[in-house]
């Protein structure tokens, strides 16, 4: 995938960097020049120095092309402003966008960000709800074992749209285990048929989350 990111912080760097590891194509948009220096000498990545929030600089990173639209500043309005244009002027299909202030995740939503992240919360039910000793050990257990949970949206382009699950060769030690089709949530089974659009979530080993992805996505 195509993958623009607008905010090179601490998040946007390693965002950047993590995403880079997983074959992605990644491109960046950081407005202090200093540190749009410091990521360009140290990724292999497309890094535009200038404001997000400027059509011109979208345009020059390439936003036309992108699958997702990152907007990781420090500032709420910002990356909701980039979110609108890049879903509204340059038709991005998906945007993420980072919620400092966790008061205005609601309004981020309802004005069409589709994936607001607001960290705050995420801690907050992590802590909530994973309360016991047992709950961490098993957590723990879940990562040494090398399992990886896999999320993805099914583009209209991908290789498995308008097939079954019984028609599909999934990867070894891989498992579709649930789907997300507008507000219904579907346990896939044998004879499910996948439509584009569909939210996946999948289990798989970390050795083979990338193939699972190619599969899903096309290769990438």
């Amino acid at each position: 995938m195509y993958i623009l990111i607008i905010g090179g912080g601490k998040i946007g760097y390693f965002l950047a960097k993590r995403l880079l590891e997983g074959k992605h194509t990644i491109a960046l948009i950081e407005k202090d020049k200093t540190a749009a220096e410091s990521i360009a000498k140290d990724l292999d990545i497309l890094v535009i120095n200038g404001d997000g929030c400027e059509p011109k600089f979208l345009e020059e990173a390439g936003i036309e092309r992108a699958d997702v639209a990152v907007a990781v500043t420090g500032d709420d309005e910002d990356n909701f402003i980039i979110c609108q244009l890049a879903k509204d002027r340059f038709g991005v299909r998906r945007t993420v966008a980072r919620v400092n202030d966790p008061k205005n995740e609601k309004a981020f939503i309802e004005l069409g960000v589709d994936v607001p992240v607001d960290s705050t919360a995420i801690l907050a039910r992590i802590i909530e709800e994973e309360v016991t000793f047992t709950d961490f050990v098993n957590l723990l257990s879940f990562k040494r074992g090398k399992l990886t949970i896999v999320r993805v949206d099914l583009p209209e382009d991908s290789p498995v749209i308008n097939k079954t699950i019984q028609e599909i060769v999934l990867p070894p030690d891989s498992v579709l285990v649930s789907l997300l089709r507008q507000d219904q949530v579907i346990i896939p089974k044998g004879d499910t048929i996948l439509k584009a659009g569909d939210d996946i979530i999948a289990l798989t080993t970390i050795e083979n989350e990338q193939a699972l992805l190619n599969l899903l996505v096309g290769r990438i």
